[in-house]
């Protein structure tokens, strides 16, 4: 006789034959700027994740740069859990893992990414696709960004239109000298199940203060 039922964690492995069935990336982008996507990108951004299913991208952090003032932004944010990751690196391995979020209707990423000393960093966030864009992405501490989605050649780029903080029905807009810069996220399309992402951040007095390249595949 069975102690207790066991759960089990599905990991999900893309493949081409795989059916498109979530379109909640697909309608922020104008169709016809979709439909000119690579189709591997197509597919990774329509996978419905239902129940306990994953989808997890393997690779490296190529490098993280951050200026002095990114530093010094990135172990501020460890109060809010450490959405940045925190020191220079590269190239170090690293993984990256989805989730549907039943609470918000919306997906979980996990990013784990290995350092030189001490522990692999851990970032979480959650997309949502709400707001006055469409699409949102909370970071922790009741904080979190808009984005704006847009599609160019064979790349989905995610770019901040501003910060918030919200705490249940209230909610407060950051204004633009308190907020850290203009956020851009980058998927392209590399073929044969590859693909490079790229984080970058560029405040309007103090210039580039992060600046990280990775190179992922599908598992």
């Amino acid at each position: 006789m069975r102690s207790g039922a066991q759960r089990q964690i599905k990991v999900v492995v893309p493949a081409a034959s795989d059916a498109l069935t979530d379109d909640r990336f697909r309608r922020l982008v104008p169709r016809a700027d979709w439909d000119a996507l690579p189709a591997d990108v197509r597919r990774r951004f329509s996978k419905r994740l239902s129940g306990t299913a994953v989808v997890s991208y393997s690779g490296e952090i190529v490098w993280t740069r951050l200026s002095g003032i990114g530093w010094l932004l990135a172990q501020l944010c460890r109060l809010i859990g450490a959405p940045l990751p925190t020191n220079d690196s590269g190239p170090m391995p690293a993984a990256v893992m989805v989730s549907e979020d039943r609470g918000s209707s919306g997906q979980c990423w996990t990013r784990l990414y290995g350092r030189t000393r001490d522990h692999p960093q851990v970032i979480h966030s959650a997309k949502s696709f709400a707001g006055p864009t469409g699409l949102e992405e909370h970071i922790g501490g009741g904080f979190g960004m808009a984005l704006t989605v847009r599609a160019e050649a064979d790349a989905l780029i995610f770019a901040s239109d501003h910060y918030f903080w919200q705490h249940r029905r209230l909610r407060f807009r950051l204004p633009r000298w308190f907020a850290p810069g203009a956020t851009t996220v980058m998927h392209q399309h590399l073929g044969s199940g590859r693909f490079a992402f790229d984080v970058k951040v560029t405040h309007p007095m103090f210039g580039e203060l992060l600046n990280q390249h990775g190179l992922f595949r599908d598992a």
